[in-house]
């Protein structure tokens, strides 16, 4: 219920629209209830050779006026949820990534999208299914009290009986017991995305190895979960439903057999039982359903709201203005129960200066533009930005001043120039060529027909990978950071492309302050100090 409460508290802008579906619906409910009162006031005329001129004119007027009501329930309570849904979506992804600046780390890509998508949209029968239909059954119970038991009070508190348990008791039962099976559809449901994203992306691989076979059994073991889990939770739905039809039923017999001496009265009070308890039918499953839609907020909150990697201060330092960076006796590991990365380094890059830190896999190197770029915080020391410990800067504003390239930088499926202006969204056309020519990638993209308007494909696909390590590298080269940090930025090219990518680099960032990190150099750079990592300390090597 907590996470529920938190999501309905998200809402809370959106009120007056999801008020307004609340409110429509109600009329549609009493215009659909009215209709079937009506419907029997007539059966009872023609039972009883009364006059029919009331009831006749009143479903000339409520027939027509129910149809335009749920039209406009429909239109406004599901535009009301897609508002709430879009909202949703927003929080959850800022939520995600102030939590995952520098990468899933060890969350699970497939996981993190069936939260963004499937629990989300889990979400929308707590409105729809559930609140909606709740509302109107609060509204009915009372109507149903006070029209029956002018007539009889003891059938009154009967169908009163049956109608609560079907609307509010059964629903309540069925969320309780369909809470574990909906923690097993969660489950299921990210566990399927895992499998099939990690067999999509590793397609090549399985290829190369003919696993097809293997990594098809394990998306279809993963789906067969999925069904299981589905089909438990819909046995539930059915259970409650079925059990919320018979009390329907029971409620309708009891004002037939309460009939005596008045049948015109039976027939009206067993159309409108029977308006009644159609209104509610839907709500033993929406609450099977609530166990599902309760794991799903619990997920989604708990992605979204957990712990921040590096809290913002509570009073944030001025920007600095200089651009040296230097590590003084930083501590640092991932995890409590994982090993120091580093251990008391100190490493000092002065204003303008080019270094490079080499070291092998698992060193620590990347860890280092992790703690700058203040996606993580040390456990002990400082990293000193211009001087000022970030420490006690915003996040944006270390962003602001360091640009960063590493090995696996990600091109989007957009335009050249959308990927651009990633790096500075302000900039104009000729700022956009000058980072290419910079770059020196200016007369491939001069080339294309659409120019700066051509799509790069999914990761840059339509570009080979020395071209696009150029489009990445005038993305950062568009900041104006003062600093650049260069994480393996040649990871995967050959060795004349990398000489070739290093050469240009030289004159590209001129006057900036650079990190170089790799596991190598090639000889094309130029450097003013080369440090080594070893055992989480840097040490100088040759200059």
């Amino acid at each position: 219920m907590t996470a529920l409460l938190r999501i309905m508290a998200l809402w809370r802008p959106r009120f007056g629209w999801l008020a307004a579906g609340v409110i429509v619906s109600l009329a549609a409910l009493g215009a659909g209830v009215a209709l079937m009162v009506q419907s029997g006031a007539l059966v009872a005329g023609v039972l009883l050779g009364a006059g029919m001129a009331a009831p006749a004119l009143a479903l000339r007027v409520l027939g027509p006026a129910r149809v335009v009501l749920r039209y406009l329930e429909r239109l406004t309570t599901h535009d009301a949820l897609f508002r709430a849904l879009a909202d949703l979506r927003v929080w959850f992804f800022r939520g995600l990534s102030a939590r995952a600046a520098g990468g899933l780390g060890f969350r699970r890509a497939g996981d993190v999208l069936a939260r963004l998508v499937g629990d989300v949209e889990a979400l929308d029968g707590l409105y729809l299914r559930t609140l909606v239909p709740l509302a109107g059954a609060v509204v009915l119970l009372p109507a149903l009290l006070l029209l029956i038991g002018r007539s009889d009070p003891w059938l009154a508190a009967e169908v009163g009986v049956l109608f609560a348990a079907a609307a509010f008791v059964l629903p309540w039962l069925a969320g309780r017991a369909a809470l574990a099976a909906g923690g097993r559809l969660a489950a299921a449901q990210s566990g399927l995305r895992v499998a099939a994203l990690d067999t999509l992306t590793g397609l090549r691989e399985v290829r190369a190895y003919g696993a097809e076979g293997r990594m098809m059994a394990l998306v279809q073991a993963r789906e067969a979960a999925l069904l299981s889990a589905q089909h438990e939770l819909a046995g539930r739905g059915a259970l409650a439903g079925a059990a919320a039809f018979l009390c329907g039923q029971a409620a309708v017999l009891a004002v037939l057999l309460a009939a005596g001496s008045h049948p015109g009265t039976a027939a009206m009070l067993a159309f409108l039982t029977v308006a009644a308890f159609e209104a509610v039918a839907g709500l033993p499953r929406a609450g099977a359903l609530a166990g599902h839609a309760a794991t799903a907020a619990a997920r989604v909150v708990e992605a979204a709201e957990g712990p921040v990697p590096v809290p913002e201060p509570a009073a944030p330092a001025a920007p600095p203005k200089g651009s040296s960076l230097k590590f003084e006796a930083v501590r640092f590991r991932w995890q409590p129960d994982r090993a120091l990365v580093l251990d008391g380094l100190t490493l000092d890059i002065p204003q303008g200066a080019r270094v490079a830190v080499l070291g092998p896999s698992g060193a620590g190197k990347s860890t280092l533009a992790a703690l700058a770029l203040k996606v993580a915080a040390p456990q002990e020391g400082r990293v000193l930005l211009g001087g000022t410990d970030i420490a006690t800067l915003a996040a944006a504003d270390v962003r602001g001043r360091i640009a960063w390239l590493s090995q696996a930088t990600h091109l989007f499926d957009d335009t050249i120039r959308a990927n651009l202006l990633l790096g500075r969204p302000d900039a104009a056309e000729p700022d956009l060529w000058a980072a290419l020519e910079s770059a020196r990638v200016a007369e491939v993209v001069r080339a294309l027909p659409e120019g700066l308007d051509t799509y790069v494909g999914e990761a840059g696909g339509r570009f080979s990978g020395g071209q696009g390590r150029r489009l990445a590298l005038a993305r950062a080269l568009l900041s104006t950071a003062p600093v650049l940090i260069l994480d393996e930025p040649c990871a995967g090219l050959d060795a004349e492309t990398e000489r070739d990518f290093f050469t240009t680099l030289n004159t590209a960032a001129e006057g900036r302050t650079i990190l170089l990190i790799a596991h190598r150099l090639t000889g094309a750079e130029r450097l003013d100090r080369i440090w080594r990592l070893s055992a989480g300390r840097a040490v100088a090597a040759a200059g």
